[in-house]
């Protein structure tokens, strides 16, 4: 009677749909521009309350963020704020379940960099509500995670530097370009990767009047000629456009490790942005790397999985020996069925870009149309977007 049971529960586990699974038709959906389809898809899923609902309530978010329903992106994101806050503690009965059987019974509590990115893309939102005031709000919040996170000795990677980027760019449109020196100086410094940032950096600091600071990072970063003399220039109208490019890596089994994931690189023909204004070209440079940091935490964690995968193994013996004692073909079903139901744990935020990338576009006062094109890793044309149409005020320092 027993062994029957067990084969019954095993069919019933070994039948389950993994994350990837899930979430994969509304990816689909939005790659052919069928938002409809793919919100639907998502609002379901996200309803469930269950150990998972943070990461799908993540990916409804940024679905809803793709199709321009930024106020109800917003209200997704502050329900996965909450949830990743609850996410802190696990039921005995999820974390048995794990040990037992695998890691996706254990409630989803999301990585280091995805709880930033949640500020980041609420941050995002509203500013495409045109409400600074709000995003700053959320520029506060992550400042908060990074104290707390800093004095968790967390390496650079998983501390996001596009979290403190995206804060300077919005201290400087408020022309708070103290608190914008002092953000993109830490941006950059959590990863030199990026001239750009760099840029960024030497002007706000220089708007500041941070002279002696300004100096010293001149020499600390050996800026160019050409890099001290765009950071010294008069102010102008400018329009910053974000581009969110590509897909963010996806997990799945590793090949020599089937019970624990690897992100795997997903290709996209498009490699930045083109934008053509009054006979100009500019291109997008990128400033945040989602993919290098996604796989570099995965791949730090992987040591502890392993540890923990071993600790269950023993667990998993111990139980199948209980019901040995009693009968040797139930031990051996029991063991059976508990390792046949291990697998990789695939969850993670997935409608994500590969990178973040900005451009500056100096733009004169009244309408302003910017014809918009993504351009292939030759830099050829890849696809046609919409044209950017905008009313620009004069300003001297937008």
């Amino acid at each position: 009677h027993l062994i029957r049971i067990f084969f019954i529960f095993f069919l019933f586990i070994s039948g389950c749909a993994t994350y990837q699974q899930k979430v994969s038709p509304a990816r689909n959906f939005l790659v052919q521009g069928q938002c409809d389809l793919a919100l639907k898809n998502l609002e379901e899923i996200s309803k469930k309350q269950n150990g998972d609902q943070l990461v799908y309530l993540m990916d409804y978010g940024s679905a809803l963020q793709i199709c321009g329903e930024y106020k109800k992106s917003n209200d997704i994101f502050f329900q996965a704020e909450k949830a990743s806050e609850a996410a802190d503690v696990s039921s005995v009965s999820r974390i048995t379940g794990a040990t037992l059987m695998n890691e996706e019974m254990i409630q989803y509590k999301g990585d280091t960099f995805e709880k930033l990115f949640l500020n980041v893309s609420i941050a995002l939102n509203f500013i495409q509500m045109n409400d600074l005031d709000s995003a700053l709000i959320e520029v506060r919040k992550m400042n908060q995670k990074f104290v707390k996170l800093n004095s968790e000795n967390k390496k650079n990677y998983e501390l996001n530097s596009f979290s403190k980027y995206l804060s300077g760019l919005i201290w400087e449109a408020d022309k708070k370009y103290d608190d914008a020196c002092i953000d993109f100086k830490d941006a950059y410094f959590l990863d030199t990767t990026y001239r750009s940032v760099a840029a960024d950096m030497l002007r706000t600091c220089w708007k500041a009047h941070r002279t002696d600071e300004y100096n010293g990072l001149v020499k600390k970063i050996s800026a160019t000629d050409d890099e001290i003399k765009k950071s010294k220039e008069k102010n102008k109208t400018e329009l910053v456009l974000i581009f969110m490019q590509g897909w963010g890596p996806r997990k799945s089994p590793r090949p020599t490790d089937r019970i624990s994931a690897e992100l795997i690189p997903v290709f996209s023909t498009t490699q930045k942005l083109k934008a053509e204004y009054n006979s100009k070209i500019f291109e997008t440079e990128s400033v945040y790397n989602v993919e290098k940091a996604a796989i570099q935490t995965l791949n730090d964690d992987y040591g502890s999985l392993v540890a923990r995968r071993i600790g269950a193994r023993v667990a998993k013996e111990v139980v199948a020996d209980q019901f040995r004692q009693k009968d040797s073909a139930l031990g051996a079903a029991a063991w059976l069925i508990m390792v046949a139901s291990e697998r990789a744990d695939l969850r993670q935020w997935s409608i994500f870009p590969k990178t973040f990338q900005i451009v500056r576009i100096p733009i004169e006062a009244g309408e302003v149309k910017i014809k918009l094109s993504g351009l292939d890793g030759l830099g050829s044309v890849s696809e046609e977007m919409p044209e950017l149409n905008l009313r620009s005020e004069l300003s001297m320092d937008t």
